[in-house]
This record gives C-alpha cells, sequence and structure tokens, in this order.
C-alpha cells in the first residue's frame, strides 16, 4: 500500500506506523506529535507519554470510503474523542471522505482537532486506566454520524483558527 511507503518516508516522526497481524488493512499508528503549545503536550510530557495509540481499520474499496479510527489509548477527554476512543470528525464519515485525502492528511487534521477541542489526558482514578473498546468505539460513531446527517455539521468561523 502506498499509504505505507508514503509515512515511512516523512522525516518530521510526526506519526509511525505498525501493521496488527500483518494485515495492510489493520493499523496502529502512533501520533507522536501535537501542538508544543497545547495544553494536551503539557499533558503528554507530564504523565511521560509518548504518543497517543490509534487503531485504523480500512475497507477494501479504501480510498474510496474512509478509514474507521480511533484512539486506543491514552485515555483521552474532550478533543472530539467520544465513549470507545470514537472520533467525532466529518472527514472520517463517508459523506465528508474524499479519496484524495492521504493518512498524513487525516493524522494531522486529527491532531489540529485533538487541540482546537481541549482535548486531555483523563487522570481520574480508575477511569484513566480503563481502555477504550472497539464495540463502543463503533456504536457511538455509528450514532454521531445520524446524529449529525439529521441536523448537520457545524463548521467553526475563520476567526477560530
Amino acid at each position: 500500500m502506498k499509504e505505507l511507503q508514503d509515512i515511512a518516508r516523512l522525516s518530521d516522526r510526526f506519526i509511525s506506523v505498525e501493521l496488527v497481524d500483518d494485515s495492510l488493512f489493520d493499523w496502529n499508528v502512533k501520533l507522536h506529535q501535537v501542538d508544543k503549545d497545547s495544553v494536551l503536550w503539557q499533558d503528554m510530557k507530564e504523565t511521560n507519554t509518548e504518543f497517543i495509540l490509534l487503531n485504523l481499520t480500512f475497507p477494501d474499496n479504501f480510498p474510496f470510503s474512509p478509514p474507521f479510527m480511533r484512539v486506543l489509548s491514552p485515555r483521552l477527554e474532550n478533543g472530539y474523542v467520544l465513549d470507545g476512543g470514537a472520533i467525532c470528525m466529518e472527514l472520517l464519515t463517508p459523506r465528508g471522505w474524499s479519496s484524495a485525502y492521504t493518512v498524513e492528511a487525516v493524522m494531522r487534521q486529527f491532531a489540529a482537532s485533538l487541540v482546537k477541542g481541549q482535548g486531555r489526558i483523563c487522570r481520574k482514578a480508575g477511569k484513566s486506566k480503563k481502555s477504550f473498546s472497539r464495540k463502543e468505539a463503533e456504536a457511538t460513531f455509528k450514532s454521531l454520524v445520524k446524529t449529525h446527517e439529521k441536523y448537520g455539521w457545524v463548521t467553526p468561523p475563520v476567526s477560530d483558527g
């Protein structure tokens, strides 16, 4: 898959990829960098968190349909990360997806959304150690897509960044 080769060539070590069970359709992606001026970056430094681990599952017809993407760890609050690690981003939906998107571009957009949404590493006793589940992420994502299809997506003003 060309996407995998392109990521391997990145010079800024923004992300790294490991195949799950040697499958080209199932990736664990480590997001190594977010905005260094953000509270999330500060949280990462304070908790010695080297990366945010995500899972991307690609459909057979990728790049014509979006991958399913979810956060695995650490457990995050806000930043458009919902129950199960589901991610609320229009570009991850069939309606918002474009076959021109690359995994790198999606990850850069996700990193920006985390910061824009005031994402934080969860530090609540008990909850911070509880792992996200795929089943919960899929159900949450399905629900959020349904809600946004009914009510639309809000595009923030240009002045908001």
